[in-house]
């Protein structure tokens, strides 16, 4: 009779990853009793090198480096996915990023979108929101609820969220510089409609280095803006414990023109910086880093972007555990969500633009993000119409429910392509992460204007090789044909900007104007003070929106201490 083979390590931890799944399955049951392909076939959870060895050439004792490297998925370096069953539980949340011209008609928009199947919020601020003006500024003439919502006072915020269930839905808020001021602006209504704190859900960009390197939209220096940060760090702690206190955001990195590599460096980096700031001020990490989000980008080459997504979950789980010694499991999982490539979009044949957001999102998708927001077609164009945002859901319902790919977790795990590439992404992204490192740190790097070289680099690199046709943009520089003008794009009424001039001074023109001044006054003090004890900035400027003042006022307050940073 023949001795039985021992059990390999990956069958042994196989048998401890079954036990934790029929755990997880009482708390979040199958979508579905079964989940098979077209023709039948049951599928599995999740797959390993046990289902195809003569493919993979698993050795015996399971030595070969999956265990280590790759894993299962739900656990440590994740790669696999930060949930054992990912989608087989829960689908990602779906979100279509919206906001344009007033408070009424964004919210109006959300209604649209709540009532066809969207899961949770993700509001778009015009200009002066994101740098701290209001709309009678003269710097904001023209741009006035252009590219997002225009939201200057917490009476704009009470009409933004009417008739929302808070309490039920989490809302996403893509803002940076005035991110205390727009998340105070959000607690002082859920706190006028009784909602407990504890219950908030959502997301606030408030991730203010990539706009040094790649966006834009900053007020303050870097450093006393990392102080602003991290008081939302602090105040979320006590009082918004579900609330994901920063997206690090490689999305907008690479809409600079950055490639994938170093989409996942930078960004990797960044969230070394806000993790530093952090713990300088006190924090300890299994206290905040479970609530640290990201935000991805998700560009066209689809193999590229699911192995960019798996390298991104190794090397946070890695660099979280090993460098800052944080002992949680949750601390080290990188939750992501993602949105198709703004920057991919044309405007020659836009419905091609429907087939590059589709091909976008299916590799959100195998990559593993937690939500997602699909481009409208027209986007290059115009904002989106009601008619393509739509689109943009549905995109997202069909692949759900329809592809496949929601039912298997890491489907795409094994490709030889896959993992290869997701290796050799994390190897180059940790040569740029030491290079940061030995120039001091990721701002210390943006100071000498490092990534800023980078990104410009690589998209010129990109430029030119689409003007050689070394890169084919379909409909672009080859596939070109002759196309009539465009219809049906939404355009904003001119009279929108005049009647939010009006709204801003008849808001100021009814408050109690010293009730006003002392809160402001009460800001500044604090401001000017070190970030202890009660000297929380976001804290009193809940206090402030509470008072009724503006958007403008409160940045203008925090521009006399800190002052206004101005690019080199």
């Amino acid at each position: 009779m023949s001795k039985e083979r021992p059990a390999s390590l990956l069958e042994s931890r196989l048998a401890e990853f079954s036990k934790r799944q029929n755990k997880l399955l009482t708390k979040t049951p199958p979508r579905k009793p079964q989940f098979f392909t077209d023709a039948g076939i049951t599928l599995k959870d999740v797959y390993t090198p046990l289902d195809a060895p003569h493919a993979h050439g698993q050795e015996e004792d399971g030595k070969s480096g999956y265990v280590e490297e790759v894993g299962l998925p739900g656990e440590y370096p994740f790669v696999r996915g930060v949930q054992g069953n990912m989608y087989r539980g829960r689908l990602w949340t779906m979100r279509q990023y919206a906001g344009f011209g007033s408070a009424q008609d964004s919210n109006q928009r959300y209604h649209y979108l709540l009532q066809r199947g969207q899961t949770g919020l993700s509001v778009a601020f015009d200009l002066p929101t994101q740098m701290g003006r209001d709309p009678d500024h003269e710097v904001s003439k023209g741009e006035v609820g252009r590219v997002g919502v225009s939201i200057a006072s917490v009476a704009d915020m009470r009409v933004l969220l009417a008739g929302l269930p808070l309490s039920q839905i989490t809302t996403s808020m893509t803002i940076n510089a005035t991110a205390t001021t727009l998340l105070a602006m959000y607690v002082a209504i859920a706190d006028e409609q009784g909602i407990a704190r504890n219950q908030l859900g959502g997301t606030v960009q408030n991730d203010i280095l990539k706009e040094y390197m790649a966006r834009g939209t900053y007020v303050y220096p870097p450093r006393p803006s990392l102080r602003l940060i991290t008081d939302l760090f602090s105040f979320c702690q006590a009082e918004l414990p579900k609330w994901n206190t920063i997206s690090i955001s490689g999305y907008h990195i690479r809409e600079a023109g950055c490639d994938a590599v170093q989409e996942v460096a930078f960004t990797l980096s960044d969230g070394i910086a806000y993790v530093e700031a952090a713990l300088k001020v006190g924090l300890r990490i299994d206290e905040f880093a479970p609530r640290l989000s990201f935000f991805f980008n998700a560009h066209n080459n689809l193999i590229e972007e699911v192995a960019k997504f798996r390298a991104a979950r190794r090397l946070w789980a890695k660099l979280v555990r090993e460098r800052f010694s944080a002992k949680d499991e949750k601390s080290w999982m990188l939750r992501f969500h993602c949105q198709t490539a703004g920057s991919m979009l044309t405007a020659q044949q836009p419905l091609t633009n429907v087939v590059r957001n589709s091909v976008q999102a299916l590799g959100a998708i195998l990559g593993g993000c937690q939500s997602l927001h699909v481009n409208a077609y027209d986007e290059a164009l115009a904002l989106p119409s009601e008619e393509s945002a739509l689109l943009a859901l549905r995109t997202q319902q069909v692949l759900a429910h329809e592809s496949g790919v929601a039912d298997v977790v890491d489907p795409l795990g094994g490709s030889y392509a896959v993992e290869c590439l997701t290796d050799q992404i994390e190897a180059q992204a940790w040569e740029y992460i030491r290079r940061i490192d030995e120039l001091g740190g990721m701002v210390a790097a943006i100071e000498q204007g490092y990534p800023q070289r980078e990104i410009e680099r690589r998209a010129y690199e990109y430029q030119r090789q689409v003007e050689s046709k070394q890169r084919i943009v379909v409909g672009v520089n080859e596939f070109v044909m002759k196309e009539p003008p465009p219809k049906g794009l939404l355009k904003l009424s001119p009279e929108a900007e005049l009647l939010r001039v009006q709204e801003i001074r008849s808001f100021r023109a009814a408050r109690d104007e010293q009730k006003t001044h002392m809160a402001l006054r009460a800001l500044e003090q604090k401001a000017s003070r070190p970030s202890a004890g009660d000297n929380n900035l976001l804290a009193a400027t809940l206090d402030a929106v509470k008072a009724n003042a503006t958007l403008g006022e409160i940045a203008d307050t925090l521009r006399n201490v800190f002052g206004e940073y101005r690019s080199a």
